[in-house]
């Protein structure tokens, strides 16, 4: 049995776009990655933290926990600090409140139910803050390979509401505050902020229809790069496969494309590319698991020759007369990246701060949807491009 609600908090974004994906997605295995798992330990590491910080255990207890917890797999220095980010993030939040409600209080990992309007709807609240007039949400965010944003995000939505239905009788609650923590990334806090008539509105209005379509697998597919992401079903989807198809099947009877219509088919390409990558990899795991694909086999790919011994191929160069200064190369130092998930972000940048340069990158296409500020076409811009401006 699945250890997630059918129509998960995590995956309303999905199944509120897509109402079909939430049945469809039960014909294949949840699965763990290392991203997750290193995810769940960064979760655990932070809970433990923030309840020290809050004084709720002992600094033995925090100790011996934490020593237990180093000793995982994905456990570095890089974590720690970013559990501290977080539990001085909590308590500072706590104190702010506090100042206006005397009585209020946090609760961390505790479970929410909202199931009033998403069928078996629960999910696992990493802080909630609550107090009279202002209810706050902090969901950790440890990944970084992508950004998740607070602003009418349905996950943390969906969290206010189990929240607002366990503690609104207890305190008068009129407004829901929901900030995405992401400590590893240069602009990972965001915050949002809805009204408690406004928020069940949208339960009302728009999510408890839609969860009832998705309970039933109904309604319309919406593929597209965000709602496929993180869908299990999303190599096989019919659905996403003919978006791709009709986008060339729509291509003008004209020999040639003008630039707008290249622009309006690379919109498309990043999502192109992760489908192509899926259904690769679904073929893959098929002809791995010992049954046929009509057109494909498995070969072996390109491997780099390797020493059996390398101490045995030094001593043999040297009784060869080839030098040391030859054989070895020169030390390095490893990468900034390495440096700071072992020694900390903060050491490195205060050991380092006048010896690091972050040099302009090149020119990138990217989609007007893009975060980054759009270049001015200059000279020095252009002269990025040629090869012969060195």
């Amino acid at each position: 049995m699945s250890k997630h609600a059918t129509l998960s908090a995590s995956g309303a974004a999905r199944w509120l776009a897509c109402t079909p994906s939430a049945r469809l997605e039960e014909y294949f295995p949840e699965s763990q990655s290392d991203y997750a798992d290193e995810g769940t330990a960064a979760h655990e590491l932070a809970e433990l933290t923030t309840s020290y910080w809050l004084g709720r255990i002992s600094e033995s207890d925090f100790e011996a926990r934490r020593n237990e917890l180093s000793h995982g797999k994905y456990y570095n220095t890089e974590m720690q600090e970013h559990a501290n980010d977080y539990a001085s993030f909590v308590c500072k939040k706590l104190k702010e409140t506090a100042e206006s409600c005397a009585d209020a209080f946090v609760e961390l990992e505790t479970r929410v139910d909202f199931s009033k309007y998403v069928k078996g709807g629960f999910g696992t609240c990493d802080c909630c803050i609550i107090a009279d007039d202002v209810l706050e949400i902090v969901d950790l965010k440890y990944g970084k390979g992508h950004r998740v944003d607070a602003f009418e995000n349905p996950q943390m939505r969906l969290y206010a509401l189990g929240a607002i239905a366990h503690y609104g009788i207890l305190y008068d609650i009129k407004s829901v505050r929901m900030t995405i923590f992401q400590p590893r990334l240069e602009d990972g806090i965001s915050s949002d902020v809805i009204t408690v008539k406004d928020l069940l509105d949208w339960a009302k209005n728009y999510v408890k229809p839609r969860a009832a379509l998705a309970y039933k697998g109904e309604g319309e597919f919406a593929p597209s790069e965000e709602t496929c992401k993180f869908c299990r079903a999303k190599a096989q989807c019919k659905a996403r496969a003919q978006k791709h198809i009709d986008l060339f099947d729509k291509a003008p009877d004209v020999e040639l494309l003008t630039v707008e219509e290249a622009g309006k088919i690379l919109e498309s390409a990043a999502d192109m590319e992760a489908w192509l990558a899926d259904l690769k990899n679904l073929v893959t795991s098929t002809l791995l698991a010992g049954e046929s694909v009509s057109g494909w086999k498995l070969v072996e790919g390109r491997s780099n020759r390797k020493f059996t011994d390398e101490l045995k191929v030094a001593e043999a160069l040297k009784a060869a007369g080839y030098p040391e200064a030859v054989i070895y190369k020169p030390k390095e130092i490893i990468t900034l990246s390495q440096m700071e998930k072992d020694f900390g972000k903060k050491n490195v940048a205060e050991i380092l701060c006048d010896l690091i340069t972050k040099p302009q990158g090149k020119p990138t296409l990217a989609p007007e949807s893009d975060r980054r500020p759009a270049l001015q076409v200059e000279e020095q811009i252009l002269n990025a491009f040629d090869d012969s401006a060195d």
